[in-house]
């Protein structure tokens, strides 16, 4: 399994993430990763961490699987947080000399999966400031948009407007003084919006502010799971907000301070690499 991309990221794809808000990188992970990956999401899906959630719409068809800091649930995402390239992508990519992680995640929308991921950003989600906070989604099927390939509305990192952010979880509710995700499927039209579709070992990575939401997996008989790492860069600090995604634990971190901690490791250095 590979440690470090298997090819250079280009400087047109870290333009893109610049000026986009989401690049699509393709085949940085190997088939190894992706391999090694499914089985541990079945071993997750099949006994999952006390930080899983329902996140089915009510009267839904289909699951939706969804479970957060898995890599302290199961010592083989731990290796893949460690171990795979995901946090040297996110540290280029973004700018940054190091990359520390916020959480792992796994997403899984199985086959005739009706229930949606509603448009939002992920940064009012998390008790994280600064601008190098990103999101590395690493398909583990063929994705594609009747299976619930994620759409991005390209440049709403740079709107300059932080959106409340809405529960996934329909018996839990965030509470800040934030307005709402405009209804960006009533005004498609006023948007760039891109849908890419991602083969096993491709990656999207989006900024923390950036738009985005999914369909449901419409298909029959193809599954869409994808594990998901969130990364902080060089000027990300500890912002603690009441009432919003709830964290493994306390990270005992000062508001205002770097994130570096137990709960918020930092996993790569390029000094290090050097």
């Amino acid at each position: 399994m590979n440690k470090h991309p298997t090819r250079p990221i280009t400087e047109d794809e870290i333009r893109a993430y610049r000026e986009d808000g989401v690049v699509c990188l393709r085949g940085l992970f190997d088939a190894e990763w992706v391999a090694y990956l499914r089985d541990q999401v079945a071993a997750d899906m099949a006994a999952p961490s006390g930080m899983v959630k329902d996140i089915n719409e009510e009267g839904s068809t289909g699951f939706f699987f969804g479970d957060t800091f898995v890599c302290h649930h199961l010592d083989g995402f731990k290796r893949a947080v460690f171990d795979s390239p995901a946090a040297e992508i996110a540290a280029t990519v973004m700018g940054s000399a190091t990359s520390t992680l916020i959480f792992d995640q796994i997403l899984a929308k199985e086959p005739g999966t009706s229930t949606k991921t509603l448009w939002h950003h992920d940064a009012t989600y998390w008790p994280v400031a600064g601008d190098m906070i990103s999101t590395l989604w690493l398909a583990l099927d063929e994705v594609t948009a009747e299976n619930g390939a994620v759409e991005y509305v390209r440049g709403s990192h740079r709107w300059g407007k932080r959106f409340a952010a809405v529960s996934f979880d329909p018996n839990q509710a965030y509470e800040e003084d934030l307005p709402p995700v405009p209804d960006i499927d009533a005004e498609r039209d006023r948007h760039r919006i891109v849908q890419p579709e991602l083969a096993p070992g491709d990656c999207t990575l989006h900024h923390g502010l950036t738009v985005h939401g999914a369909p449901g997996n419409s298909t029959e008989s193809a599954r869409r799971r994808a594990y998901i790492t969130r990364w902080a860069g060089d000027d990300a600090t500890y912002n603690p907000r009441p009432k919003l995604q709830r964290m493994l634990r306390d990270p005992e971190v000062a508001p205002g301070a770097p994130l570096a901690c137990d709960l918020f490791p930092i996993v790569w250095r390029r000094d290090a690499e050097a």
